[in-house]
């Protein structure tokens, strides 16, 4: 099931993708910010909804951040060995965790406001775990139940402020803007191995990062809990 939120800015709509790649609207029958909401119990309740009796979303909407009530944008830096390596970096014996602002969150095609004085403002393809319920002190065994399902994320950064501008990274990743999601918020159930999936990212026609899960240092299970 993908799930998405479609229309003008901070006034988005939820809605879900039907098997043609429709839009079809969800505006009504859920409440986006119960606390509830990407629960499993409610997940199995769309899932049983049959799109095609649901009204279809006409032309070509914006599509914003899928998911509605964001409480945290924690990140893991340097996941990769290809990007390890293609910084210099050694590979980390613990995940580098680190945070983003929530005002990066927006949409995958909206614009992204370089920050003044910015000169190696950066792209980076991540796959986005989201969490759908509580989640402390979890198991590796159970971590999976945790995850509602998966996003694209781009990390966009502005590199001379995070690593050559003082220690910490959070303004180098927390400008306004800087964490364009989506367009779909993808459920569990239709990803069952998150270490195999293609990553890709291409700047002006042209493919400049094309990888896998598989070489994530510290997998999914490993990040959640």
């Amino acid at each position: 099931m993908k799930l998405v939120r479609y229309g003008i800015k901070n006034r988005e709509l939820p809605g879900i993708i039907d098997g043609e790649g429709k839009i079809r609207s969800l505006a009504g029958l859920v409440d986006e910010e119960s606390e509830d909401f990407l629960s499993d119990r409610n997940i199995e309740v769309l899932g049983r909804l049959n799109p095609s009796k649901l009204p279809v979303v006409p032309g070509k909407p914006r599509y914003g951040c899928p998911i509605a009530k964001v409480g945290k944008f924690v990140a893991i830096g340097l996941n990769y060995t290809d990007h390890a390596k293609e910084t210099n970096s050694p590979i980390p014996d613990e995940p580098i965790v680190f945070m983003k602002a929530i005002n990066c969150l927006q949409g995958p095609d909206d614009n992204v406001m370089l920050p003044r004085g910015s000169v190696k403002t950066d792209w980076e393809v991540e796959l986005g775990i989201v969490i759908g319920k509580k989640t402390r002190y979890v198991t590796q065994e159970k971590a999976l139940e945790h995850v509602v399902g998966y996003v694209l994320v781009n990390d966009i950064s502005e590199r001379e402020f995070q690593t050559e501008r003082g220690p910490q990274w959070d303004k180098g990743k927390g400008c306004d803007t800087f964490g364009p999601v989506g367009p779909y918020l993808v459920t569990r159930d239709e990803v069952p191995n998150p270490q195999s999936l293609q990553l890709w990212l291409d700047v002006n026609g042209k493919r400049m990062q094309n990888g896998t899960t598989k070489t994530m240092i510290f997998s999914v299970k490993e990040i959640v809990s």
